[in-house]
């Protein structure tokens, strides 16, 4: 029985996604379950495996080739089987007669063999890079002599030639004159490097945050209000109660969770930052999806804590915690990244102090952590040091005024400021 293989659901907001690889070929069988190839779409990365066992019968589109949601792209035969697969039972039964042929006819007189007709040396194999050093230095492959392997030419064989080929038609110096100074001493030309560039085709995912970003920046009166925190407070209550949180919940606690904690409660009070545009109209949400920003291999993705109103900072914790988890390993699913009324970004996990975070369209705000660094402030009249972060919110300023934004940033600085707010809820 023929079964087709089909593209999966996508989301209302993907209209197309890109066959990356076929990890199975026509011919091959295939095990039910077992990975056929690798979709990525503008958010997540998706592998489609075989609905039933059987063989690989025909595949309808290529590597590369756009795909839409439910195309077929693959056609299995339930009842076939590999021709061209060889057992290892076959291969020992087939070695074993030929190792008997041989033998009977050891006794017969050896008939000279023809000599073999001369063949061509194979030309060694050249990288881009190496074409082009060639190419520019107007150089034939014959000319190199390979080191590394004798099936294909590197840059450094390239260099070495163009080295010794210098050194061999380098004129024979002149007499340096009897009274020449040392600052009248030429310095030494620097040895010739290689200038190459490749050309890498954007991802679909890399595609698709240009795309977004830009049009945020476009679409959107984006301005952005500054704050700094303190965050001794916090940092003494994870000191304190690290290791017995991580006993009792089996995961660690972060600073993230007690972010989205704030954001949620300055959410409730500001709750035009919880909204989006839509033509005219603006939607303002009764719940609290907050999408984190994690990094992954592809780039950037925004997966999204629902309802994070309802949720304890042991189960906001290990959200995140998988969510990286999932991001580093390609597992990322398109549910898992739509939606989303407002975001949080930290930048300094990778050492950033300051930033103008872009709005995640159609969100009307992100917030920006940054870097906690060590510096001195005033307090009660005395200089201190203390480990203080700036926070930057970005916001559309269309529906939300600059006091809405301000008001909703110092709400977030007294909320970690002082940690027992969280727990009161004031």
């Amino acid at each position: 029985m023929l079964i087709e293989v089909k593209v999966p659901e996508l989301a209302e907001s993907v209209a197309e996604a890109t066959l990356v690889k076929w990890l199975k070929q026509p011919g091959e069988t295939i095990e039910e379950g077992e990975n056929l190839v690798e979709i990525e779409t503008d958010k997540v990365m998706l592998e489609v495996a075989a609905p039933e066992s059987g063989l690989l019968k025909e595949v309808t589109k290529k590597d590369s080739e756009l795909v839409l949601s439910n195309e077929v792209i693959a056609v299995i035969d339930t009842e076939g089987t590999a021709t061209a697969a060889v057992s290892p039972q076959q291969v020992k039964e087939a070695v074993a007669s030929v190792a008997a042929t041989t033998a009977e006819h050891a006794t017969e007189p050896a008939v000279p063999a023809p000599p073999p007709a001369p063949t061509e040396p194979q030309a060694p194999k050249l990288s881009p890079a190496v074409r082009k050093m060639l190419e520019e230095n107007r150089l034939e492959p014959t000319q190199i002599k390979p080191t590394a392997s004798p099936e294909r030419i590197t840059k450094e064989d390239v260099l070495n030639y163009l080295k010794s080929n210098r050194e061999t038609q380098q004129p024979a110096k002149k007499p340096a004159p009897l009274k020449q100074t040392a600052s009248q001493t030429p310095a030494p030309h620097p040895p010739a490097v290689a200038r190459t560039e490749q050309r890498i085709p954007m991802t679909p995912l890399r595609k698709r945050i240009a795309e977004r970003l830009l049009s945020a920046q476009h679409e959107n009166a984006i301005l952005t209000t500054f704050n700094e925190v303190n965050m001794q407070p916090v940092m003494m209550l994870r000191k304190r109660y690290r290791d017995k949180f991580e006993e009792t919940y089996g995961v660690r606690l972060g600073f993230m969770s007690f972010f989205v904690m704030a954001a949620v409660l300055a959410l409730k009070r500001f709750p035009l930052v919880n909204a989006s545009i839509d033509g005219t109209d603006i939607i303002q949400y009764g719940h609290y999806d907050i999408g984190i920003a994690v990094s992954s291999p592809r780039g950037l993705v925004v997966p999204v804590l629902r309802d994070t109103d309802q949720l304890s900072m042991a189960a906001i914790e290990e959200e995140i915690t998988d969510y990286g988890r999932k991001a580093k390993s390609n597992k990322l699913g398109i549910e898992d990244l739509t939606g989303g009324t407002f975001t949080i970004t930290n930048g300094g996990v990778f050492g950033s102090l300051l930033s103008t975070p872009i709005l995640n369209p159609p969100q009307s705000a992100i917030l920006g952590m940054h870097k906690i660094q060590d510096r001195p402030m005033a307090e009660n009249g005395q200089v201190v040091i203390r480990p203080m972060m700036y926070l930057a919110l970005s916001y559309d300023h269309r529906i939300i005024d600059g006091k809405e934004a301000v008001q909703f940033l110092v709400t977030i600085k007294e909320q970690i400021e002082d940690p027992s707010r969280l727990l009161l809820q004031i």
